[in-house]
């Protein structure tokens, strides 16, 4: 017997697969770490490949987004930064949610993320969980 794509969505989503969060960090400040306009367009097409891979699975949940490269950091005592959180050169590009069955899931779908190509890029993996869990 063979299941189409949405068989195999529903079926999943009754397994009751855990939520995954995969966070892309990459250098958005050094100039010479950023892709020319046609690296860019070969990065988009291997990450759309790579999302349709994960969405014909029936893997990808609702939420994710690209960020700009502003951003504001509040901190305690009205302690206000005027650019995003950046360690090593690094802050937090984008993120989707993913559904897998197990942290080694996420980490097989997560291992093939185009954004790994470039240099001082990372990919990290978080389950969701509800407070004070």
């Amino acid at each position: 017997m063979q299941l189409n794509l949405l068989d195999e969505f529903c079926i999943k989503k009754l397994h009751k697969m855990k939520e995954f969060v995969l966070i892309f960090r990459m250098d958005i400040t050094t100039k010479e770490a950023q892709p020319s306009q046609k690296q860019m367009e070969l990065y988009m097409q291997q990450w759309m490949g790579w999302m349709n891979e994960i969405a014909d699975k029936g893997q990808l949940a609702d939420g994710g987004n690209h960020f700009s490269r502003q951003g504001r950091v509040l901190k305690s005592n009205n302690e206000m930064i005027e650019t995003p959180h950046i360690a090593d050169n690094n802050s937090i590009a984008g993120y989707i949610i993913i559904l897998a069955d197990n942290m080694g899931e996420a980490t097989k779908i997560a291992k093939k993320c185009p954004i790994l190509n470039g240099q001082n890029t990372s990919v990290e993996i978080r389950e969701t969980a509800a407070p004070g869990k």
